[in-house]
C-alpha cells in the first residue's frame, strides 16, 4: 500500500512547518510576509498546492494551543524553576523573573510548531483527504 501513513514523515513536515499532505507548501505565512501577531499565530486556510484544509472546524487548534504549546512550554518552565531552586536557591522574585519571561517568549515562538505538530498528528490518525487522491 503506497499511501500508508508515515509518522516520521509527518513529524519531519511538522517541524519544518510544511503541509502534512504534500510536504511542499508552508502551513503559515512566510516570515517576510508576516505583519501582525494574528498572521504569526494562525495558519493559512489551506495548502496552496494540494488544497489540504488546515483547520477542520472552529476551535480545531484549541488542543494544540492548550495541551501542546502551554503544556510543554509551561512544563519546561516549571522544571527550570524547580531546578534553579534546587541548585541555586534564588529568591522567589528572581526565580519568577528568570523563568516567567522566557516562558512567555517561548509560547509565542513555539505556537506555530505546536499547531503544526497537532495537525500532523491528527492527519496521521485521521487523514481527511479527497477520495480521488
Amino acid at each position: 500500500m503506497p499511501n500508508e501513513p508515515n509518522a516520521k514523515l509527518f513529524l519531519e513536515r511538522a517541524l519544518r512547518l510544511r503541509c502534512p499532505e504534500c510536504g511542499e507548501s508552508h502551513i503559515f505565512a512566510p516570515l517576510r510576509d508576516t505583519r501582525t501577531l494574528s498572521q504569526w499565530m494562525h495558519p493559512l486556510d489551506s495548502c496552496p498546492r494540494c488544497g489540504y484544509r488546515y483547520e477542520r472546524e472552529a476551535g480545531y487548534f484549541l488542543l494544540a494551543t492548550w495541551a501542546l504549546n502551554y503544556g510543554i512550554v509551561g512544563g519546561l518552565g516549571l522544571l527550570a524553576a524547580f531546578y534553579a531552586e534546587w541548585v541555586w536557591h534564588p529568591p522567589l522574585w528572581k526565580t519568577l523573573l528568570c523563568v516567567a519571561i522566557p516562558v512567555v517568549v517561548s509560547n509565542f515562538l513555539f505556537v506555530r510548531h505546536s499547531k503544526a505538530l497537532f495537525l500532523a498528528f491528527d492527519h496521521y490518525i485521521d487523514p481527511h483527504v479527497k477520495a480521488g487522491k
